[in-house]
């Protein structure tokens, strides 16, 4: 079966954003540019990271290349909704990052869950090591991607964008961090009483 390699290089628009109400939003990134649109399913978390990480990648950027890296995002920027249709393409399993230094781009790139990751993770422990690397190197080569290039001006708009929708959803317990629903939670910190 042969994947799909969704690139955009660079995109007009690539955002992180919701669909639903909070508590039971789903979290895409989309990327928008040449007539095409393409919507891709991810956790809140990877989504927190994926901001975090992205960060420190433009940071050792500028300390081991000299990279000259836009002052952060002050301003709103894109706070527009995510464009319609948002039809889902894949969840992701996998993300990576890389900075090129030739174009002096950042290159993020969004690799679907497989059913080979699965087995790979819950295969027995008679195999050896090398037997799992070898595993977990074919199954990518056979999943479809998102692959996008972005300036470090555009990164640092995503990062504020991303940063904003994860922030965006339930306020945290004070007491034990966990997310309040509207009708409050079972806080931990007050033995199972409702808060």
């Amino acid at each position: 079966m042969t994947h799909q390699v969704h690139a955009f290089e660079p995109p007009e628009r690539f955002v992180a954003g919701t669909v639903g109400a909070p508590g039971e939003r789903t979290f895409f990134l989309q990327a928008r540019g040449g007539g095409r649109l393409v919507s891709v399913a991810l956790e809140k978390v990877q989504v927190s990271l994926l901001a975090e990480k992205l960060e420190e990648l433009l940071t050792e950027a500028q300390r081991r290349f000299g990279v000259q890296l836009p002052e952060a995002v002050t301003s709103v920027g894109d706070n527009d909704p995510l464009d319609t249709p948002v039809d889902e393409e894949f969840r992701v399993g996998t993300l990576g990052l890389a900075f090129d230094v030739d174009t002096a781009t950042v290159v993020i790139e969004a690799i679907a869950a497989g059913e080979a990751e699965t087995e790979v993770e819950l295969g027995g422990g008679d195999e050896d090591e090398d037997d799992d690397e070898d595993d977990d190197e074919e199954p990518d080569e056979d999943l479809d991607r998102l692959r996008v290039r972005l300036t470090p001006e555009a990164t640092r708009e995503f990062i504020e964008r991303a940063r904003r929708v994860v922030n965006a959803g339930r306020p945290p317990c004070p007491l034990c961090g966990q997310p309040l629903d509207p009708a409050g939670h079972l806080c931990p910190r007050h033995n199972g009483y409702h808060r």
